[in-house]
């Protein structure tokens, strides 16, 4: 019994990694993309990844939740949300970032970046969760 509830946990820590893996692969290429496309001078990248990832992340909370589609599918919730959202979202890389615009002396810039990501990435969480209920009820 005991070697039964050690390999689940194993299975969940596995299926963790896979997803953070995934997530931070597609980080890479989204921050990369948009690097590409609008510059890097100002974090768009990550600004992007952490919206669209705090999206994600209030779609499957929605989802997974009490009355969602997904309830009982604790192995997909946490290869999502901790695996893949984990990987994928990038606040350290947003700490780093708002210290170098910083550092440079782009005081509104990195305030702008604060205040953008809390803002979007908020409204991102929210409009995921709701968006979520109502796929529940199709």
């Amino acid at each position: 019994m005991l070697w039964g509830a050690n390999m689940d946990s194993f299975k969940v820590y596995c299926l963790v990694g896979l997803g953070s893996a995934l997530g931070g692969m597609g980080r890479l290429w989204v921050s990369n993309a948009v690097g590409r496309r609008w510059g890097e001078s100002f974090p768009w990248g990550t600004l992007l990844v952490n919206i669209s990832g705090s999206l994600l992340i209030g779609l499957i909370f929605a989802m997974t939740g009490p009355n969602g589609r997904w309830v009982g599918f604790s192995r997909l919730t946490m290869f999502l949300m901790a695996g893949i959202c984990g990987g994928y979202t990038t606040f350290s890389a947003f700490s780093l970032q708002t210290l170098h615009l910083a550092r440079q002396g782009n005081w509104g810039q990195a305030g702008a970046y604060i205040l953008l990501s809390l803002a979007l990435c908020l409204t991102a969480v929210a409009a995921g969760y709701f968006l979520g209920l109502l796929a529940n009820r199709l």
